[in-house]
C-alpha cells in the first residue's frame, strides 16, 4: 500500500527488545504520524498523556480514539493503519509488542 503525506513523522525510541517483547516509546508532535504499518505481533499501548489519535485504515476509513493517561489497551496482531496525533499538542505512548 503506497501512501504519501506531508505530516511530520512520529519518532520511535526502542526501550527494550528481547526474545519475549519489544517496548517502544512513540513520540508525536502535534499532527505527526507513524506511517502505514501492519502489526506482526499482539500489542499493548499505554498512553503517557491524555490525547486523541486518528487511525487511517485500509480502504480509506478512519477511526478516532480518545486516550487516557496510563489507561492501556490491547490489539491483536494484523492491525494495519497509520496513526496520527490529533491531540492539539505533543503526545507519546509506550507500545509493548508481545512476541510468540
Amino acid at each position: 500500500m503506497s501512501h504519501f503525506t506531508c505530516r511530520a513523522p512520529a519518532t520511535p525510541d526502542v526501550l527494550l527488545d528481547n526474545d519475549k517483547v519489544k517496548v517502544t516509546r512513540w513520540n508525536f508532535t502535534d499532527g505527526a504520524e507513524t506511517g502505514w504499518h501492519t502489526h506482526g505481533w499482539d500489542y499493548v499501548v499505554v498512553p503517557l498523556a491524555d490525547g486523541k489519535l486518528i487511525a487511517e485504515l485500509p480502504g480509506g476509513q478512519q477511526s478516532e480514539s480518545t486516550l487516557t493517561l496510563n489507561v492501556p489497551y490491547f490489539r491483536k496482531e494484523g492491525a494495519e493503519h497509520n496513526i496520527i496525533n490529533a491531540s492539539g499538542k505533543d503526545f507519546a505512548f509506550i507500545e509493548i509488542e508481545i512476541k510468540p
